[in-house]
């Protein structure tokens, strides 16, 4: 296969930003896909330039998201520990061989995600050695009794820790009052779900939920379709299907009203503070207007809250929002952190931001600009083959048109001020938005409760009573 163009080629920039109507004529190199007897999709994208490759492994229902109730965080336990022994390597032989390698090689399993990802990558010579590592890991973990005892430890002492942070606790309230009884809600495992670990425990969800049946893996880089198809075929051929049905995934509760929600950190100097509601599924067709609207108003140094918040009133040293769009319905939030004197003013602000997106249209400026940056971040991303691989896996995650990509600029700046404010107008209800804030409360209750009524919980989560 020849080598792939830049997909920036002919672009001419001014200042920061690609000016050259030519990004929206950008196509991508497809990869080449196709689904192996035991149900696993390969996706394998050639790219020659540098003698390296990439891979990914998505393995849907290993993900947080299906961890019992009572132990948030297994997923998480089990994809830190399969690296950590197997039946025929030790711990420390697998992390010498891939330092002997220059290789890495890691595991993940978000709090709610749906998925477990297993990321490597090395210099193409040595693809082969570190798949063979990675197949007897995914494969034949052992989840020795000694390093699951070390992992407790490491993790006992990280999960006190952040108890102690204030963003941790806003976050973490925040999902849960967004998401309810959703497995979204679980931000973090808890000590008490750690201690109930088991090596019995991990084997076995490891056993039910590691299965290629709706797997994907993912090859970018310095390697042929034919090599990347043998290599993924012999490393992975003892990875059978099961027949098991696709993973379950379900939008939480809707939201029945708009509440206040406060952690009380005597002394504290500021006060940390997080505004949103649940929005959006990731294939809802609102998806481009509501990140551009994102993008307007908390996209960083150029966003609404930012310039608001920080630069002409000085409250904040940063301000943003974020738009979370999953298989589930997801949600929208903004948040900073402010001198706790300040706390009225800046929660007022915030709030007035949110409701301007509602009431008024953005002005053309601040439309063409962020969709300009945005357009012209995307055009940049294609320089990395493994960003582009990363494209093609959302697509095939998400079931998305062959071309969504192709179509992203074009979409993109095609999003309209009106399509912004219906947006807005549609999702960020004000009867629906939850307010979390972590402080003083000897200093900002009185704020609060001009709001309305305020819930008031400690910093465990429990929650103390309804009024200060």
């Amino acid at each position: 296969m020849q080598d792939q163009p830049s997909p920036t080629k002919g672009v001419v920039k001014k200042g920061k930003v690609p000016v050259s109507n030519e990004i929206l004529k950008i196509r991508l190199p497809k990869p080449v896909e196709a689904d192996l007897p035991n149900g696993l999709h390969l996706m394998v994208l050639e790219d020659h330039r540098l003698p390296q490759v990439s891979f990914q492994i998505f393995i849907p229902g290993a993900g947080g998201y299906y961890d019992p109730a009572d132990q948030p965080g297994l997923a998480s336990f089990v994809a830190a520990l399969m690296r950590e022994g197997t039946v025929s390597r030790r711990s420390e032989q697998i992390s010498q061989q891939l330092e002997v390698m220059a290789a890495n090689l890691t595991l993940t399993a978000g709090a709610s995600s749906v998925e477990a990802t297993i990321a490597g990558s090395s210099l193409s010579d040595q693809i082969d050695r570190l798949l063979d590592v990675t197949a007897d890991v995914l494969l034949h973990p052992s989840f020795p009794e000694e390093e699951l005892a070390r992992y407790k430890q490491r993790t006992r002492a990280q999960l006190m820790q952040q108890r102690a942070n204030p963003n941790f606790l806003a976050a973490e309230m925040y999902s849960r009052v967004v998401y309810g009884a959703h497995p979204a809600s679980r931000l973090s495992s808890s000590v008490a779900a750690l201690d109930r670990a088991t090596r019995d425990g991990l084997t076995s969800f490891h056993r039910a939920h590691y299965v290629p049946d709706h797997a994907a893996m993912a090859v970018a880089g310095d390697i042929s379709v034919a090599e990347a198809r043998k290599l993924v075929e012999a490393k992975f051929s003892a990875w059978t299907k099961t027949g098991a049905a696709a993973p379950a995934v379900s939008d939480p509760s809707a939201l029945a009203g708009s509440k206040i929600h406060f952690i009380g950190r005597p002394n504290s100097v500021q006060t940390t503070l997080i505004v949103g509601t649940q929005a959006i599924a990731r294939t809802n067709p609102d998806y481009d207007a509501l990140q551009v609207m994102n993008r307007v108003i908390g996209g960083g140094p150029t966003g609404r809250l930012f310039i608001h918040l920080r630069e002409e009133k000085g409250y904040t040293y940063g301000a943003g929002s974020a738009l979370n769009a999953a298989m589930f319905r997801g949600d929208w939030s903004a948040s900073t952190s402010v001198r706790t004197e300040v706390t009225e003013p800046a929660l007022n602000d915030l709030l007035a931001e949110i409701g301007q997106l509602r009431d008024q249209p953005v002005s053309d400026q601040e439309l063409a600009d962020a969709t300009r940056a945005m357009v012209a971040s995307f055009a940049l991303s294609l320089e990395s083959p493994a960003q582009l691989l990363n494209y093609h896996v959302t697509r095939w995650r998400y079931k998305l048109p062959a071309d969504y990509w192709d179509k992203y600029p074009d979409r993109i700046s095609a999003v309209t001020t009106a399509q912004i404010q219906a947006a807005a107008r549609r999702y960020l209800l004000a009867e629906r938005m939850q307010i979390v804030a972590v402080g003083d409360p000897a200093k900002v209750a009185d704020t609060l409760k001009k709001l309305g009524e305020v819930e008031i919980y400690d910093a465990n989560g429990k929650r103390i009573s309804s009024s200060f």
